[in-house]
């Protein structure tokens, strides 16, 4: 018998589950004998039928099953498992010469198969290849489960109006295969949003192939799109797939589709509408199953209108469209964004108890944030790595943040008639607008008290609504 490694080879093999099924009992019991002695963790039955029972009570890594055997045979254990438990790795043991019920059961599923009469060292050799697989497998699914779990639309921050419409209508199109174009200013997370339609559609087990338009050049948006043969321009040394190709049957991410030339725009319209790309030298046409979703932070209506982006072109993926708010109009999701980041970067810097004093989070509330989400993580970073103390204080925050910006509602203010009572009545109803009337923390970015504004509502009857 082949050597079964080191006592740490035979330990990690006991994560491995195996379930032996022949209606040889001396076979049986020789292989139970020599798998449980390479360490791996086995069950066995001389009967098929109690094997379909075992399959659906238990997740087994590997079934090692003989073909024929009476009551139900090792093809019809085979589907059940594939039913069941399609990553399970199935291996045959066929009678000696039978090409053909092996070929059937891989055909079906099977991992691999085994000839009567084997000897241990093949069916050992063959079970430390399944079961490195196995791991992948397993690695490749936890990965997967990571991600997936990531960018759930319940992980993206938010507890404002806004965002909660957004979750819901993430909810009900994940799983539609229409085109879906996101809007939003830079930083408010488009990408996030894009990821999370992804991870809970249908799709989330293919590809979600992410493009920025801005940055690939024009003369190489086509090739990268949809591939290119070997010889189809000066450089293209060899064939290559295109970004389509490799998000098929998944999703493919235009960011900042806005960007995109309007001679590529014209590309990529007969691509959404057909189904088909035609790599650039070949005469091939290949269909795909793509979904697109795209993001600009551009006003592509009025694009439109000054021809800088295709109408038809706009409509096809316009069918779903989710606007991402800038963080200025939800304010009430600073505070958790807030938390959120502390958490991330205190954890990243060894201070996992990081807080924000009173005063530095009215800073916080008080700013305008063209920056959106990207700039509040960054400053967040920021003032964690140059605080000293466990809270973050008004000193460690940047300095522009306490510098003043005229605003629209500043502008729309402005008047030489308009009494001081008139602007502290109209700023403070924005505010309590802007938080959907939280009181509280109306009062933070007001920099006053709760007492006070409830003084003030009463005094300039604010009415909700």
């Amino acid at each position: 018998m082949r050597s079964v490694g080191t006592q740490s080879d035979i330990d990690m093999r006991a994560d491995i589950s195996i379930l032996a099924v022949d209606d040889d009992v001396n076979m049986l019991a020789m292989l139970e004998k020599f798998l449980k002695r390479a360490g791996y963790t086995v069950d066995t039955t001389s009967d098929s039928m109690k094997a379909m029972s075992l399959v659906e009570d238990k997740n087994y890594d590997i079934v090692i099953t003989d073909i024929q055997m009476p009551r139900a045979s090792g093809m019809d254990l085979l589907k059940r498992v594939k039913d069941l438990q399609k990553d399970t790795m199935v291996i045959m043991i066929t009678a000696f010469g039978s090409v053909d019920s092996a070929v059937n059961a891989m055909k079906a599923g099977a991992y691999d198969y085994v000839s009567k009469p084997f000897n241990i060292d093949e069916i050992l050799a063959l079970l430390e290849r399944a079961t490195q697989q196995r791991r992948l497998q397993r690695e490749v699914e936890f990965l997967r489960q990571e991600v997936e779990q990531k960018y759930s639309f319940a992980n993206i921050i938010g507890k404002s109006k806004p965002m909660q419409d957004i979750f819901s209508l993430i909810q009900r199109i994940s799983h539609a295969r229409s085109n879906v174009l996101i809007t939003g200013r830079s930083g408010t997370g488009k990408e996030l949003i894009a990821k999370a339609i992804h991870y809970n559609s249908d799709r989330k087990g293919m590809p979600m192939v992410t493009v920025n338009c801005s940055a690939i050049p024009e003369s190489l948006l086509e090739s990268e799109l949809f591939g290119h043969e070997k010889g189809a321009f000066t450089g293209a040394i060899t064939s290559r797939r295109g970004l389509f190709e490799t998000a098929n049957g998944g999703t493919l991410f235009l960011d900042e589709i806005g960007d995109m030339p309007l001679g590529s725009q014209a590309k990529l319209l007969r691509v959404v509408e057909t189904g088909e790309v035609r790599p650039v030298g070949s005469d091939e046409v290949k269909k795909i199953d793509v979904r697109v979703i795209a993001a600009t932070h551009r006003d592509l209506k009025e694009m439109v209108k000054h021809d800088q982006f295709r109408e038809d072109l706009f409509y096809r993926l316009n069918v779903i469209s989710v606007h991402v708010p800038d963080l200025k109009d939800r304010t009430e999701d600073i505070q958790i964004l807030t938390d959120h980041f502390l958490k991330k970067y205190g954890e990243q810097f060894g201070r996992q108890n990081m807080q924000v004093t009173r005063d530095a989070m009215a800073c916080l509330m008080r700013y305008s944030w063209p920056g959106n989400v990207r700039e509040l993580e960054n400053v967040i970073e920021r003032s964690i790595a140059l605080s000293n103390g466990e809270a973050i204080d008004s000193k460690d925050l940047p300095e522009h943040l306490f510098q003043m910006k005229s605003t629209d509602l500043i502008d729309d203010l402005a008047s030489d008639n308009m009494p001081l009572s008139e602007v502290e009545k109209r700023y403070i109803m924005k505010v309590l607008q802007r938080t959907n009337w939280h009181q509280s923390k109306a009062a933070q970015i007001l920099g006053i008290d709760r007492k006070t504004l409830y003084r003030k509502i009463k005094e300039y009857n604010l009415l909700q609504g």
